[in-house]
């Protein structure tokens, strides 16, 4: 992964996490989901959507107009 990556989107429940990360995909748009779950704590952290810093802006006008992942948790 030569590109810069970053977070465009974050959650506490992995489907929503999976569903952006699909979301974005089907956009065109590159995208990884990066699991900062503590292993012994599991309550603690949450999963991370990150996409290419080139895409950012475009990843997070994406996400922001997808009603379900609007939803607070």
């Amino acid at each position: 992964m030569a590109d810069n990556w970053v977070k465009a989107f974050q959650s506490a429940q992995m489907i929503r996490a999976e569903i952006a990360r699909e979301i974005l995909e089907q956009n065109g748009i590159a995208a990884v989901i990066v699991d900062k779950k503590d292993s012994s704590y599991p309550i603690f952290g949450m999963y991370e959507v990150h996409v290419p810093a080139s895409d950012l802006s475009q990843a997070q006008t994406i996400i922001t107009n997808e009603g379900a992942l609007n939803e607070s948790e």
